[in-house]
């Protein structure tokens, strides 16, 4: 039990290490090619920061521990909007003028699409193929974004951020080489960390008879979050609010589309019938309650950021106490 709790914690501590210099690497080569930090936050930050849930939902699919893998992602999904973003809104209410409500439309359409296609108790390897073909309409939707140059407002906030952030002061050649370095380590890590990770929680759940869907839903959840948490409150300290509320969105999208495709065209994921109860549903109502929010003043105020938090723990509650 010991080591079963050593590996987990572990895990998870390498998984925060992978996940930071991965998207600390990742945001540097994006900002050195001059893409807009709207388009970073949806894309690059969003995908390096979902890395973590994809390392470990592949790792336990292939365990065969497929409600570890369904929790983590719908778990993960639930504590961006609940936790990060209600973490980050507390701290200072989060702008939604910069946020298009394109990408909000997607992370909306998704998320009703995964309800739709976990009513059979199955994302089988069809549904996965038409997760990650949607993937690719999106990615390329952000390209196109990208393709489109830096707005002139940005151009100042662009060019602090590629000298604070991407190393500049090195050197190009020197930043682009470190920045490089940094996605590699944090690739390693990645797969070291989710291994442990996965490793520890199913040993824990075989050996304290507690369900594999939970210990997804809650500790595999909020630790594969922990980059997405550190990445939001730093950027709202700074003032930085459209990395936030786009880095959210980015997020869910891709556990979504990427995670939850790649997981299930590879391993095809059964959904656990509370799921499709209670987990789904709360996940829909968190990202559908973003809309009134966003809508009323544009921005996520302290108030909301309390619904939120409220809410995640209330369902982390009942998931805890009924199961």
């Amino acid at each position: 039990m010991f080591l079963s709790l050593l590996a987990l914690v572990a895990g998870l501590v390498i998984l925060g290490f992978g996940g930071h210099y991965l998207v600390q690497g990742a945001t540097g080569i994006a900002l050195l090619a001059r893409i807009s930090t709207a388009v970073v936050a949806l894309t690059v930050v969003a995908m390096g920061t979902s890395l973590p849930e994809l390392a470990v939902s592949l790792n336990a699919a292939q365990m065969g521990s497929t409600d570890l893998a369904y929790g983590n992602i719908v778990g993960s999904c639930v504590f961006n909007i609940g936790a990060i973003l209600g973490i980050a809104a507390l701290i200072k209410s989060i702008s939604a003028r910069h946020t298009s409500w394109v990408e909000y439309g997607i992370m909306l359409f998704v998320t009703c699409a995964v309800l739709v296609l976990a009513r059979d108790h199955w994302i089988d390897r069809f549904d996965g193929a038409f997760l990650v073909v949607t993937l690719i309409i999106f990615v390329t939707y952000t390209v196109y974004l990208a393709s489109r140059g830096v707005p002139a407002g940005e151009a100042i906030t662009m060019d602090r951020e590629v000298r604070r952030t991407a190393h500049l002061e090195e050197g190009a050649a020197l930043a682009w080489g470190r920045n490089i370095a940094y996605v590699g380590a944090g690739f390693i890590a990645l797969a070291l960390g989710a291994y442990l990770a996965v490793l520890g929680g199913v040993s824990i759940a075989r050996t304290m008879g507690i369900e594999e869907r939970i210990i997804g839903l809650t500790v595999l959840a909020m630790g594969t979050s922990l980059p997405e948490l550190a990445t939001c409150v730093v950027a709202t300290k700074r003032g930085e609010q459209e990395i936030v509320l786009g880095n959210v969105i980015g997020s869910n999208i891709f556990n979504l589309l990427a995670i939850l495709g790649i997981t299930a065209t590879i391993f095809p994921v059964p959904v656990h019938a509370r799921a499709l109860a209670l987990d789904n549903w709360v996940m829909l109502a968190f990202t559908a309650v973003l809309l009134p929010m966003m809508i009323l003043g544009r921005r996520i105020t302290r108030a909301n950021a309390l619904l939120l938090l409220v809410g995640f723990v209330t369902y982390m509650g009942i998931v805890l106490v009924v199961g």
